[in-house]
């Protein structure tokens, strides 16, 4: 058995791994997020390795969660939106939401998520580190000024990267999706699974 800790505060996050039937512990990170650079890609893994980092000693200096007998693991994840080389992150304001998404109507953007697993083998001490990154293309309809305000006015945005939840209210916004839909919600789960069964981590 693997013991597992999600390093995210995210709704979305936890609601896919339970629908992924994955047993966890939730435990959100306090890292502090810098968003510099011009490579997303290479952005967001490097902010899932610093939330997982953070939460992974915070957990070994406080409590035994981890045991010495059982796998463990600690994922940590970071989502940004990226319209022609803009990285857009959480809105600050309801004005900045508006901004986005006048921006994201009618085109084509990206999705990108960092993921990091920190992790160590029963019996062993030592964590390993793997991180990787997904991106999905994202094409909305044209979309009304009014659209937009009704939709910022509703709070969904407020806490989401680009402004939008793509589960939620905005779907019917949303024109086509080409790669991994959970992706855009926050958590590329496919590729998730997929990168844990390379490494030989079982995640249930």
């Amino acid at each position: 058995m693997t013991k597992i800790i999600l390093a995210s505060a995210s709704p979305r996050r936890r609601e896919l791994l339970e629908q992924a039937e994955v047993s966890f512990s939730v435990r959100p990170s306090d890292y502090e997020e810098e968003m510099t650079g011009h490579d997303p890609a290479g952005l967001v893994r490097r902010l899932s390795k610093g939330k997982a980092r953070q939460v992974l000693e915070t957990a070994l200096a406080s409590d035994d969660f981890f045991s010495p007998e059982e796998d463990g693991l600690v994922i940590g994840a970071d989502t940004i939106v990226v319209y022609q080389g803009e990285i857009l992150g959480k809105p600050h304001d309801a004005g900045d939401a508006v901004r986005t998404l006048e921006k994201l109507q009618g085109q084509t953007h990206q999705v990108y998520t960092g993921v990091t697993f920190l992790y160590k083998r029963a019996g062993e001490t030592e964590w390993e580190t793997h991180s990787f990154s997904e991106h999905t293309d994202v094409t909305f309809y044209p979309v009304s000024e009014e659209e937009i305000l009704r939709y910022v006015n509703s709070g969904e945005p407020m806490d989401k990267a680009g402004s939008y939840a793509v589960q939620g209210k905005w779907a019917v916004h949303v024109k086509g999706i080409a790669g991994e839909y959970a992706n855009v919600v926050g958590l590329p789960v496919g590729r998730l699974f997929y990168e844990a069964k390379q490494l030989g981590i079982r995640l249930r």
